[in-house]
């Protein structure tokens, strides 16, 4: 945690900002532990007479934390977020990215937009959840690892769904400006390892060359980026309206004049809701055993690894569901929305949940330096979750 420099002033729901300042000093990266942030969370809440627990990751470094205010009864609504942010490395920051920063109207800071700014408006809403007599209860859902693949999600939503009474809906508070976000694409990730044989560049016949094996998959990929962008509907509301494919990091070879031994590649799909993941790995495959086939005529221990990383699930609409429901009320904003990032609302949907998106600051903000959120957005965040007793007593 960075030297406590003390709680930005000057910002009418000073709560939250003397929360978010804490929440921004764990540097809370995602190759490192949230077990700090997580710690302070959990004493906040059981000092205002939450129940809580811990999903501890595989390797103890990490962990997912949920808790409830008010009783265990069904419908109840769940706040989910998650404590890891992106890195920072190699950015121009104006200041210290782990200490929070006020300047005018904005709040700068790793996380301030995505997500921390919503794990603080929640924590801040929390003591008027306390003191109220909820007819159905609050529950805090916070993750860890969202940044690489909504990796930590699935065992937090496992542990709510045997744990918990069944909440009527999930609410997310990615940065979406407040505005209720019904819809997104799903996203998977996946690594290539082509392993050829190396030879001299004037006798190729000898070997096999792992990066020109490579290009051939890329250009397959292609093929399949073209052919998704070529029979969407170009009318769907998703920007762009097509699934998406990109080929993001690639290594191989060792020198000019060697055939390479060894290419790894590494590409994203953006899915639609409606596209067919399975089938374009089905597809990919295909192409795969005859490009290993084709490397085995010259060197029959050649073979390419083609694996998954990781998968998250498309949020896909559902017009009228309670979390679209309650999303309305506590908003007032009834406009159809879908976005093309990716976050866990697909993962509860996916788990028999209810979710929709609504959060404070925007998504253009997100991942930059100099990160920030609005001072506004905050306060408009803050204002629309204590609004939820009325409505959880109903």
């Amino acid at each position: 945690m960075s030297a406590d420099t003390g709680p930005v002033t000057g910002l009418a729901t000073g709560m939250v900002s003397e929360i978010l300042h804490t929440l921004v000093g764990f540097d809370t990266v995602s190759r490192h532990s949230n077990l700090a942030l997580i710690e302070w969370v959990e004493n906040y809440l059981q000092d205002l007479g939450a129940t809580c627990a811990r999903v501890n990751s595989a390797d103890g470094k990490k962990a997912n934390f949920y808790a409830t205010l008010g009783p265990m009864e069904p419908g109840g609504l769940v706040l989910s977020g998650h404590t890891d942010v992106v890195p920072v490395d190699g950015q121009d920051w104006s200041s210290d990215p782990f200490s929070l920063r006020e300047e005018k109207d904005r709040l700068y800071g790793r996380g301030t937009c995505d997500m921390k700014g919503f794990i603080a408006c929640a924590l801040a809403a929390a003591p008027d959840f306390a003191k109220t007599n909820l007819a159905r209860p609050v529950h805090f859902a916070f993750s860890y690892d969202e940044e690489v693949g909504c990796l930590g999600a699935p065992s937090l939503i496992k542990a709510i769904r045997a744990d918990l009474p069944e909440p009527a809906a999930v609410l997310v508070g990615e940065p979406t400006n407040m505005r209720v976000v019904s819809a997104h694409k799903g996203q998977n990730s996946y690594t290539v390892a082509v392993i050829g044989k190396e030879a001299h560049s004037s006798l190729p016949h000898h070997g096999a060359s792992a990066v020109m094996a490579a290009a051939i998959l890329m250009e397959e990929l292609n093929h399949i980026a073209d052919d998704l962008r070529k029979n969407a509907d170009p009318h769907n509301p998703f920007d762009p309206p097509y699934g998406t494919l990109t080929i993001g990091l690639v290594h191989g070879g060792t020198a000019v004049n060697i055939i390479a031994k060894e290419c790894v590649f590494h590409w994203d799909l953006r899915l639609l809701p409606d596209d067919d993941g399975d089938a374009i790995e089905a597809r990919f495959r295909q192409k795969v055993a005859k490009v290993e086939a084709a490397m085995r005529q010259s060197a029959p221990k050649a073979h390419i690894v083609f694996e998954r990383k990781t998968s998250a699930p498309p949020l896909e609409a559902v017009p009228q569901s309670p979390a679209e429901h309650i999303a309305r009320l506590l908003t007032g904003d009834n406009q159809s929305r879908v976005v093309s990032y990716t976050t866990e609302a697909g993962q509860f949907q996916r788990a028999g949940f209810p979710a929709v998106v609504c959060g404070p600051g925007s998504i253009e903000q997100a991942h930059k330096p100099d990160e920030f959120v609005l001072i506004s957005q905050l306060e408009n965040c803050l204002n629309t979750l204590q609004k939820l007793p009325a409505h959880l007593g109903q």
